[in-house]
């Protein structure tokens, strides 16, 4: 593959994005390290991880979570090539469903339209599960601090506190998330050693590797192992999430035709690495099974954490995690934003003109802002008075993104030697690459919908598919009465003259 190290200059990038068809309303200032930053952020092995480590306990057990985070990580690194080669083609921040328009032998609109809606269904329902996992965390150490109940009221209330201060963290323009971003990194990494090394050193005993490695766990009342184990790969599929955020960046990234390809590979690959490293860690700590998934704080890491090490210490790593989870979310709202302003640019959302709005100081997509942290509230409400409302939420983010980030693959792979490569490229690889990442979002497709536990009531139904009936099933008659009439994919801005005029504006204003 061609990963070539030569440079480009600011004038480059902004050239390429006239080609595309846009002009540089984004301020261009994001560096490769904080484009990688936003993905590894957004996938944060201590919210997906942790957050659902407790479902991981019920489906399968630690055999299903240590073996399905090898399993799936092995398929998400061959999508992840397979996005990253159609990013450096085409860098601009509507990402996947503008590469869909551009990839398809024909109907190239229809294809730019339900790609965008599955993104942005997706991309809403990440930014809900991670800050929804960051207020399951936070209630479970108010609640042992200062006796904050573990209810579904309270959760919900600290989810909208957490929504608010990161919409407003995202208003105040992109240098300062950048910065965040990059703190993140570090806090993930520099996090992850801390509480695998104090899960090591603490605690006066382990299980053993038998356990760890090979011990099935099956509390779901469904009777198949296969089955069961195929439920627990949620763990790592949702984890695995969100690295299209590099893509959605990459207006505001230099040299973006590479950065920002390599932004997602990095970005999953180091993901994978510690991820397993923190599953390990703390399945071999565990001190008492069936005590951690009972516990009142309904948050079983957090009961792990103070079993192995002390009430204390175990605070500490809890405050780690919330950390790192209200980080996690803070990009995500970042890179929905941005998908959302693009969707909106090209007409496809109601009330776009609203949505694609700029705020002229600080060169941000405020509104879309605002609309990735209310839509992210709305989708988490059903928790309310269903205890499987987390599944749900992360299971519409998987089959949501999925969906998404397979269908410019799949047409990469129709499109065979006619496909256009950039400067980061896969060469022969392209096709089977694609092919079989094409496969396994299939397959992901269909398990997601499937019920997580026997027998299926009101309380454990799992909502997904009614959530995609609705939004889909919408964005679908939209499409058939009206939409198909005059959306024609992503819109051209205007002729070089006219694009550099709407820059020298935002410049004088600036």
């Amino acid at each position: 593959m061609d990963v070539s190290d030569q440079q480009t200059t600011p004038d480059d990038d902004s050239a390429r994005l006239h080609q595309l068809g846009y002009a540089q309303e984004l301020k261009r200032t994001m560096s490769a390290f904080s484009n990688f930053a936003v993905s590894f952020t957004i996938i944060s092995i201590l919210s997906g991880c942790l957050t659902l480590y407790g479902t991981g306990m019920k489906t399968g057990g630690p055999a299903a979570m240590i073996w399905g985070w090898v399993l799936v990580g092995f398929f998400v690194i061959l999508v992840g090539l397979g996005m990253a080669e159609v990013c450096s083609s085409y860098p601009t921040a509507g990402g996947l469903y503008y590469w869909a328009a551009k990839l398809a032998p024909r109907n190239g609109a229809a294809w730019s339209w339900f790609t965008g809606w599955f993104n942005l269904v997706g991309q809403i329902a990440v930014t809900a599960g991670i800050d929804f996992g960051a207020a399951l965390f936070l209630n479970a150490f108010l609640d042992l601090q200062w006796g904050f109940a573990a209810t579904p009221g309270h959760t919900i209330l600290l989810l909208a506190i957490i929504l608010v201060v990161h919409g407003l963290l995202n208003t105040f323009g992109v240098r300062l998330v950048a910065i965040l971003n990059n703190v993140s990194v570090w806090w993930h990494l520099v996090g992850v050693l801390v509480i695998v090394g104090v899960l090591t050193f603490v605690p006066a005993k382990h299980q053993d590797a038998g356990f760890v490695f090979g011990e099935f766990v099956n509390k779901t009342g469904w009777t198949s192992p296969i089955y069961v184990f195929a439920l627990g790969l949620l763990l790592a599929q949702y984890t695995l999430t969100g690295y299209d955020a590099s893509a959605h960046m990459t207006e505001e990234t230099k040299n973006a035709a590479k950065a920002g390809p390599r932004g997602i590979i990095t970005s999953i690959i180091v993901s994978l690495i510690a991820g397993w490293i923190l599953l390990i860690g703390l399945t071999f700590a565990i001190q008492d099974y069936d005590g951690a998934l009972g516990s009142g704080t309904g948050v079983p890491p957090a009961q792990i954490f103070i079993d192995a090490t002390g009430v204390t210490t175990g605070k500490f790593l809890l405050l780690i995690c919330i950390g790192a989870q209200l980080f996690c979310g803070m990009s995500s709202v970042t890179a929905n934003s941005r998908m959302i302003y693009a969707f909106a640019r090209d007409g496809a959302i109601p009330g776009s003109a609203f949505w694609h709005r700029i705020n002229k100081r600080t060169q941000t997509p405020t509104n879309a802002v605002w609309l990735a942290a209310g839509g992210a509230l709305i989708l988490a409400l059903p928790y309310l008075w269903s205890a499987t409302a987390y599944y749900a939420v992360t299971s519409i983010a998987v089959v949501g993104l999925y969906v998404a980030y397979v269908i410019p693959v799949f047409l990469r792979v129709r499109r065979g030697d006619s496909f256009e490569a950039g400067p980061w490229n896969l060469g022969k690889w392209g096709k089977p690459i694609g092919i079989v990442a094409s496969v396994w979002v299939a397959f992901i497709f269909v398990l997601f919908m499937l019920p997580p536990a026997s027998p299926v009531t009101v309380d454990s139904f799992n909502y997904t598919p009614v959530a995609f009936l609705v939004v889909l099933g919408g964005a679908g008659i939209w499409w058939l009465v009206s939409a198909r009439k005059w959306f024609t994919g992503p819109k051209v801005q205007g002729s070089e003259a006219e694009l550099a005029a709407v820059e020298q504006e935002l410049k004088e204003l600036g």
